[in-house]
């Protein structure tokens, strides 16, 4: 009888998980489902043509001088987000007589590392492409020397708090620091994280004053994660897709200087996306603050499915959500838990496409999923792979500055 080998492993994983991990990545939350993708981002980078405006020349009375549309190009550069799992060689022997037993382990590890992946990218897709998870509030207020029984502790400012950003076990890193530190703790009454490892910042922080403030990073994303709508939705200077941000190149913005959300409010904004650029928002998206106070604000509350926008997931699975009428006809209003407590995305998902590097998914080039973990008697399966996101920044908005 042959022996139960890597190579037999790997197999039964491809083929029992590969389209289980792909629906997952496409169906999980509704952003990532109704979000257009591609898988043939070749070439070092990417460009899009992009119109800024109209052709020819109009007039009356005398024939008009022809005019020349203004073009731009958006380049598309992809970034790296991945997702491991590891598993212990004992585990994989120990499981060699019950084929059941393996295929149930692997089940579950695969499962957790697409579901995890997945929560990073919905938090990658509402943020700024920063990687960073929230800011410590005034960084002389740390405690602790980061060892397992004295953690060092750390308040997050409330105005970068947001709880979704955090979770226990998540390795992240302190400003520009390559150690990683443990997420030991996450305390979101006080706005405080616990931190196991190695930090220089962290250590002058809980000796005494320190000069600045201390960022923290998702472990290796500083400046790595693809642009989000936050950063794409905030942007009022500079570039995006190295286009200078302009008239026809940004997005609608309104600040509310902490005022309460209303109906007039979201019809206001939806109408004003639709002057700008001729289409309403196909999804209004926004945290369950606002959405609590919006669910209060509508007395007829219509309740219906969203479908995705695969024709392989119809049918399969579906989110609901709640209807808002606007001009245009009904806008479903749909909560994420990404989304910060004072802030309403408008979206026009059909004007985002998510870019893949061919192969995106399991790495496999080696012949086999499992890859031997040097200095560990364990191994490695990786996911993810090379990916942008493109937003067109003047079909989209953001209300800012809500009451929470």
């Amino acid at each position: 009888m042959g022996e139960y080998s890597l190579t037999s492993a790997s197999n039964l994983f491809k083929i029992k998980y590969l389209k289980l991990s792909e629906n997952t990545y496409n169906s999980a939350n509704v952003m990532l489902a109704r979000a257009k993708k591609s898988y043939k981002f070749v070439g070092s980078k990417q460009f899009v043509s992009v119109p800024l405006g109209f052709a020819g020349g109009v007039g009356s009375g005398t024939l008009p001088t022809a005019g020349v549309a203004k073009y731009e190009d958006a380049l598309i550069e992809a970034k790296k987000v991945y997702g491991v799992c590891q598993v212990e060689r004992e585990a994989i022997k120990a499981s060699q007589s019950s084929e059941g037993a393996f295929v149930e382990m692997t089940k579950e590890s695969v499962k957790k590392t697409v579901e995890s992946w997945m929560r990073n990218y919905t938090r990658i897709l509402f943020g700024t492409g920063d990687g960073s998870l929230g800011t410590g509030d005034n960084v002389t207020n740390v405690t602790g020397n980061g060892t397992v029984g004295t953690p060092y502790i750390v308040t997050i400012s409330a105005a970068s708090w947001k709880e979704a950003n955090w979770e226990e076990a998540d390795l992240v890193n302190v400003g520009a620091e390559t150690t990683k530190l443990e997420v030991v703790v996450v305390a979101p009454a006080t706005k405080q994280i616990s931190l196991v490892g190695a930090s220089v910042i962290l250590a002058a922080a809980a000796a005494g004053p320190a000069a600045t403030n201390a960022i923290v990073y998702m472990q290796g994303s500083k400046d790595n994660d693809p642009i989000g709508f936050k950063g794409i939705c905030d942007a009022s200077s500079g570039s995006l897709y190295t286009i200078p941000v302009q008239r026809r190149w940004s997005a609608y913005q309104a600040a509310s200087a902490g005022a309460g959300i209303t109906t007039d409010m979201l019809n206001q904004d939806c109408l004003e996306i639709q002057r700008r650029c001729g289409k309403s928002p196909k999804m209004i998206v926004m945290g369950y603050t606002q959405f609590r106070k919006v669910l209060n604000l509508l007395e007829d509350k219509k309740e219906y499915l969203i479908e995705p926008r695969s024709q392989d997931l119809k049918g399969k699975i579906s989110f609901r959500g709640i209807e808002f009428l606007t001009d245009a006809g009904a806008v479903p209003l749909l909560v994420e838990r990404f989304v910060d407590d004072d802030r309403v995305y408008y979206i026009n998902d059909d004007m985002m496409e998510i870019h893949h590097r061919p192969d995106f998914g399991w790495f496999d080039d080696d012949g086999t999923v499992f890859l031997r973990k040097d200095g560990a008697d364990s191994y490695e399966a990786r996911y993810g792979g090379y990916m942008q996101n493109y937003i067109v920044p003047s079909f989209q908005g953001v209300r800012t500055g809500l009451a929470t």
